[in-house]
């Protein structure tokens, strides 16, 4: 390997690494232990990780269907309807929020009719955190079954297509267990973007205690909170980054043929 080649990719490690090194070193160790475990903290995460984990579920049930449309379409329209797909990926979060606010808010072009025909309210609940939450990651989740179906080509379900087998049974016993690699890491990743959403929560969720208020906000709270030591916006900051690693572990030593 050439030497730049290796100085580059010890720049970009460096570049992932030392902030979180940078948490570590500053974390005032004492305080740890009681801002983590405080009831606000675990409510905090307890609501993270179930939104995050309905998000995710949500993007499983619309994501799979729309990675398998794209990886089988060719033309204009499947190009402008994967750049759509890949759209939350380069918006702001807090635009995804606005959009969110003016789709479903009281006023917004479906949250009107909502409220005004069936009563319900999606804006600052819990609900909105999973909406919010799942606008942001499902991206993630399609590409990643996208590009997992498109290396492997259409070959096995032309064969069992020639076989005889209809539409339903190859893309029952063909392409979804071609897929399920793509599909395992996505819904990782899937999980993981959701359970550091901030932007698009924070605007279309708010910030309420119990209700709305997941991690990232607990943190941004805990960080400008009037009062509140900046030590325990540093100590939830760890929580979450110990939380994603686990995460991050387990999948990978969950795949066939991956060592931990």
């Amino acid at each position: 390997m050439p030497r730049v080649v290796t100085l580059a990719a010890g720049a970009g490690l460096a570049l992932l690494v030392l902030p979180v090194l940078a948490l570590l070193v500053r974390a005032d160790w004492g305080s740890v232990p009681a801002a983590v475990t405080s009831p606000e903290a675990l409510a905090a995460l307890g609501l993270s990780l179930r939104t995050g984990a309905a998000a995710t579920a949500l993007c499983v049930v619309l994501g799979l269907p729309l990675a398998v449309l794209l990886a089988r379409s060719r033309g204009r329209a499947a190009d402008v309807v994967r750049a759509l797909v890949t759209l939350p990926l380069v918006l702001p979060p807090t635009v995804g929020g606005i959009a969110l606010l003016y789709l479903l808010g009281r006023q917004g072009l479906v949250g009107e009719h909502l409220d005004a025909l069936l009563g319900v309210r999606v804006p600052f609940t819990t609900g909105a955190v999973v909406l919010a939450q799942a606008f942001v990651a499902l991206p993630f989740l399609v590409l990643a079954v996208e590009g997992s179906l498109r290396t492997l080509g259409t070959g096995y379900e032309t064969v069992a297509a020639t076989l005889g087998a209809g539409r339903w049974t190859v893309l029952r016993r063909v392409t979804l267990p071609l897929a399920g690699p793509g599909l395992a890491s996505g819904t990782v990743l899937c999980f993981a973007r959701a359970l550091g959403e901030f932007g698009a929560t924070a605007l279309f969720a708010g910030n309420v205690p119990g209700v709305t208020r997941t991690m990232p906000l607990a943190i941004y709270t805990a960080f400008n909170g009037a009062g509140v030591s900046p030590d325990t916006a540093v100590a939830l900051s760890l929580l979450l980054v110990g939380v994603a690693v686990v995460i991050l572990v387990l999948a990978r030593a969950w795949r066939p043929g991956v060592r931990a």
